[in-house]
């Protein structure tokens, strides 16, 4: 569906909300909510915002760790694993 189909100014909102609502949810659809003219707001279902800010979670995981390989910092598998037995050796003593 295009984002254009999808434009509906906040009177509309206020005046079939219900609707609005179940049409998004049901369908998954994105809905932008104009104010003068403007796009002001974008309605998304719970799903696909918590879909949304997981994707951005792991990208910037990614994106943290793509800057931590080029500043050197990092270590092996057999570095990583050695530093962590070492630790729970320090503990149990």
């Amino acid at each position: 569906m295009k984002l254009s189909e999808s434009v509906k100014p906040v009177s509309y909102l206020k005046s079939h909300t219900a609707e609005v609502l179940r049409d998004v949810a049901q369908n998954r659809r994105v809905m932008v909510i104009t104010q003068h003219g403007e796009a002001k707001a974008v309605l998304q279902d719970i799903a696909s915002y918590e879909q949304t800010r997981e994707s951005l979670a792991m990208l910037k995981m990614l994106a943290l760790s793509s800057n931590s390989l080029q500043a050197g910092r990092s270590k092996t598998v057999k570095q990583a694993f050695s530093d962590i037995r070492k630790a729970i050796r320090e503990q149990d003593v």
